[in-house]
């Protein structure tokens, strides 16, 4: 049995990534583009979701700025790529969606037997802290700790999301990170030395280059392991 097994009670801090971990931020994304640039709709969802992941690393490899401008200029890039219209006007929708994103079904149940249990819940998430709070209101618990891109001024996977929670961890008798992203979260995290739960709700393979302590299918199975 590893170590984190049913040990998640009083003195055990969890941190989560949001979207796509506890938010749906494919089926969230999807609408929004589709929403801002109705030709999108012919697109298929992978290729759009793979379109909008290299257009947002791209941009995210210069100096930072706020997540909300970070997703305009990026769904802008989407729109010039496809010769759709390119108005920022557009592409500001997409950013202020996101507080209406959903949930997965399994996240309030998961997050409510975990702090039931007296387990502290934290957020380590690439976001805007008004975005952040909108989608909070989704929730059934309290997130005690928030590390949000706008307050570490950087985005996942660079350290210093990591690093924050680290020094949360400090007043705490273990740190397990939960998140469903190999790129922001499960590597960087390996790398780091972070014990990461992968949350593998799309059945990828796992690469070389991430070891999580455990994967899990959904956020249901994760809590079912990490509570006595």
């Amino acid at each position: 049995m590893h170590s984190f097994e049913g040990t998640a009670g009083r003195g055990t801090l969890l941190t989560f990534d949001c979207y796509g971990t506890l938010i749906d931020w494919e089926g969230g994304m999807l609408a929004a583009l589709r929403a801002a640039y109705p030709e999108a709709a012919a697109v298929e969802d992978e290729r759009l979701l793979g379109e909008f992941h290299a257009a947002q690393n791209r941009l995210k490899t210069s100096e930072y700025r706020p997540y909300r401008q970070l997703l305009t200029e990026t769904s802008v890039e989407v729109a010039r790529a496809n010769a759709w219209d390119t108005e920022d006007e557009l592409a500001a929708g997409v950013p202020a969606s996101i507080p209406s994103w959903r949930p997965f079904p399994d996240t309030n149940p998961a997050l409510s037997r975990l702090a039931v249990a007296g387990v502290t819940l934290g957020i380590l998430s690439n976001i805007d802290d008004d975005l952040l709070a909108g989608t909070l209101k989704h929730f059934d618990v309290e997130f005690g700790l928030l590390g949000t891109a706008q307050r570490l001024r950087s985005y996942k996977p660079a350290a210093p999301h990591f690093e924050r929670g680290r020094e949360w961890a400090a007043g705490f008798d273990r740190w397990l990170h939960v998140a469903q992203s190999l790129f922001h979260d499960v590597t960087p995290a390996t790398s780091f030395g972070v014990p990461v739960v992968w949350v593998n709700r799309k059945g990828e393979p796992r690469p070389d280059d991430a070891d999580p302590v455990r994967i899990a299918p959904d956020l249901a199975a994760a809590a079912a392991w990490l509570l006595p």
